[in-house]
């Protein structure tokens, strides 16, 4: 079953407790309950059910876990020279040790240790920055990590870990066809990799990318898919905001592996600069001191960062950037409205949204996409129409007003795997309403 799962869903990962308003606290576990089931019953005769979404439906949350285990290991694998695995067997960048808002003291011992700074980077619109540690000869990232809180326990170091894309791909099912979205003049931000602007659906729109991992932002399917849902629209195809601006920043580096935390704290600061009110971040990854303290610094300024919860099933621990406070966690469905079984859950889990059973765009038509990806731009687009500027009251009612509007399913009230309901149901473009047929690979 797990080599089914590392081909079919090699599908990445990726998570809030808004009674009426945003997260307070990071997401946890909720008190009292065990794992959901995911061996749900089998579609009613006639129903259609897609392979994947069949495999996955009977699949232990036990073995998705495995699953991710063997993705991550072959990553940094097929890597090494540029990365290594943290002690939970996350991916980080080789020899690089972030420091946040470090003191002069604290690098002068640092130096004096046989630390060598790297680069710094002004994170100047967010109010503090980060310092690239690497560790002294004759010591690993870890063993220089460990050093570091050890002549410093007061400061800030973390690994400079890799978030990857919290979407996958689905083969073709039928769903209804989409309900075309008003066009907007809202800004909107994506933190991903570049997105193909020749796509026909991105083809009429404003964009603004700019590469924080190489020198160019490098276009790529999942960043064109997400852009897509945002922003695009095509005959039959349209985005949750078609209209806005979208600014890109294309947070992966040369080899595309993923985006570095401190390429993403750099984007965010990047966002918050040109205020985008609203980002999309569908990419995942384990708590990171600096992403969190960006995070922190853009919501605390009345920015909504929305991010999809990931796809490694209810037993894996609460992905970040969506189980940070202040941060809106977005599932996926399908076409059913069943929540899909790789998807997180938890108190992380603000809204779900549809994400499997519809097209996105790639560079040169629509491809059929799945995963908790595709779910979290169809929200921030929503969002992004009722915030039209950085301001923490008008976006706490920005998500009081989708709260309301939200569709209760399963246990009354909120929910660890709804959170508090399902929206932007006529958001989702049917496949073959638009002639995808082949699915996306990451």
């Amino acid at each position: 079953m797990v080599g089914v799962l590392v081909a079919c869903a090699a599908m990445g990962p990726a998570h809030g407790q808004v009674p009426g308003g945003l997260r307070d606290l990071p997401g946890t576990a909720l008190p009292g309950r065990g794992l959901p089931d995911l061996t749900e019953p089998l579609p009613e005769r006639g129903e259609v059910l897609d392979p994947v979404e069949r495999t996955l439906r009977s699949t232990r949350a036990e073995a998705l876990l495995e699953a991710r285990e063997l993705r991550l290991r072959a990553l940094v694998r097929h890597n090494r020279d540029i990365l290594e695995a943290d002690p939970t067997g996350w991916p980080v960048m080789r020899g690089e040790i972030l420091a946040v808002s470090p003191s002069a003291g604290a690098l002068t011992r640092a130096r004096e240790a046989g630390f060598t700074v790297v680069r710094e980077s002004r994170v100047e619109d967010l109010g503090f920055s980060i310092f690239v540690l690497s560790p002294p000869r004759g010591r690993t990232t870890r063993q220089g990590l460990e050093l570091l809180r050890r002549l410093d326990p007061q400061g800030s170091y973390e690994f400079n870990h890799v978030l990857e894309p919290a979407g996958a791909a689905a083969l073709p099912t039928i769903a209804p066809a989409a309900a075309a979205a008003p066009a907007t003049r809202a800004r909107i931000g994506l933190i991903d990799t570049g997105a193909d602007v020749a796509s026909p659906a991105l083809r009429g729109a404003a964009v603004e990318q700019r590469a924080f991992g190489a020198a160019q932002p490098r276009p790529a399917p999942h960043g064109t898919a997400v852009a897509s849902l945002l922003v695009g629209r095509s005959g039959a195809f349209a985005g949750a905001a078609p209209g806005a601006t979208l600014y890109v920043a294309d947070v992966f580096g040369p080899r595309g592996v993923g985006g570095a935390a401190e390429n993403v704290a750099l984007a965010l600061a990047w966002m918050a600069r040109n205020r985008v009110p609203v980002v999309n971040i569908s990419l995942v990854g384990p708590p990171n001191a600096a992403l969190a303290a960006a995070v922190r610094s853009v919501t605390a300024r009345g920015h909504l960062v929305v991010a999809a919860v990931g796809n490694d099933g209810p037993a894996a621990p609460p992905a970040h950037p969506a189980a940070l406070p202040g941060v809106v966690g977005v599932t996926g469905l399908n076409a059913r409205s069943q929540p899909l079984p790789e998807a997180g859950r938890g108190d992380q889990v603000d809204f779900a949204a549809p994400g499997a059973d519809m097209a996105a765009a790639d560079g040169g038509g629509f491809v059929v996409v799945r995963g908790t990806s595709f779910a979290a731009p169809l929200v921030a687009g929503l969002l992004a129409r009722r915030l039209s500027r950085p301001d923490p009251a008008a976006a706490r009612a920005a998500v009081d007003w989708l709260t309301a509007a939200a569709k209760d399913l399963g246990p009354r009230g909120r929910d660890p795997t709804y959170g508090a309901g399902a929206v932007a149901a006529d958001l989702r473009t049917a496949p073959r309403a638009v002639g995808a047929r082949r699915r996306l690979t990451r």
